[in-house]
């Protein structure tokens, strides 16, 4: 895991930004009597404009404010990021945090970074450094309050598992930066010290992301939706130890990519959390480590 400041352990961050290949042209048929028929090129999905709007910035580590496709403007606002981000220090392996009383304030910050508001909590609704590294915070405020207030509308998680491929900008809060790559791939098992998390995405080497960029959000560049949280990267080609993770394949050949970074995978998260943004680990399809 990368260092967390200020005492958290794991920090990452990414932008990603890939350049379609250009279109070769074909010349047409030289013949006098042939008509050239080509077919009309498929223009390049366009890119969502992506900013600092709806990131925040964390005492130690980076966020953002977050909604599921079904949530509500009179909800209760979410906030993601590490499970290693918590102010109460690491969860232990197999540790699941529910339901537990926070009162933790977050700089919430505006598209060119500016910070127009502190937010504070009433709970954290989950974290776990089990399977994933996540960390969800409720807030004492609705979006709605907070789109009339301050101007700023959550960053939607994506429900569906994203692409290899797929071009990705991690923004950080905290350092009010943002790195660009591609998804490069995704891991079975990615171990790093006491902790195993599941499914994980790999960046390009593009993103080279440091300290304090932990739980920043991986927004898809097509969609503009949040597809990962940056958590981890291999600092100093170790393997399997803290701040320097091992990839793990179905078959336990264990593999080092020594300054290559990491997130975890988000869309797992919707499932869980129903009416009124509460989660139940209970639901159908929710797949979260329970306590």
């Amino acid at each position: 895991m990368n260092k967390p400041l200020v005492g958290a352990l794991l920090s990452l961050t990414l932008v990603g930004a890939g350049a379609a290949p250009a279109l070769a042209l074909q010349p047409a048929d030289s013949t006098p009597t042939a008509t050239a028929k080509t077919a009309p090129a498929k223009p390049a999905p366009a890119l969502k404009a992506v900013d600092f709007a709806g990131t925040v910035a964390l005492s130690n580590c980076s966020g953002s404010l977050i909604r599921t496709p079904s949530s509500q403007p009179n909800d209760p606002a979410l906030i993601l990021s590490n499970g290693h981000c918590l102010e109460t220090g690491f969860p232990g392996p197999g540790e699941v945090i529910t339901d537990q009383a926070s009162s933790r304030t977050f700089s919430l910050l505006n598209g060119s970074a500016g910070r127009v508001a502190t937010l504070r909590a009433s709970k954290v609704a989950y974290a776990t450094m089990t399977d994933t590294d996540i960390s969800v915070y409720q807030l004492n405020t609705t979006y709605a309050q907070i789109q009339s207030r301050y101007g700023i509308s959550a960053l939607t998680l994506n429900d569906a598992h994203p692409a290899a491929g797929s071009a990705i900008k991690v923004v950080s809060g905290y350092w009010k930066r943002t790195y660009s790559c591609n998804v490069d791939g995704f891991v079975y098992r990615l171990k790093e010290g006491d902790w195993t998390w599941k499914d994980s995405v790999r960046y390009t080497s593009a993103c080279q992301t440091i300290g304090g960029t932990s739980g920043s959000p991986v927004i898809d560049t097509t969609t503009g939706k949040v597809v990962a949280v940056n958590n981890t990267g291999n600092e100093d080609g170790e393997s399997c130890t803290e701040n320097n993770p091992c990839e793990v394949d179905e078959n336990g050949n264990v593999s080092v990519h020594y300054k290559i970074n990491y997130a975890q995978e988000t869309y797992i998260i919707v499932p869980c959390i129903g009416a009124g943004n509460k989660f139940d680990l209970n639901r159908p399809g929710c797949t979260l480590p329970k306590p």
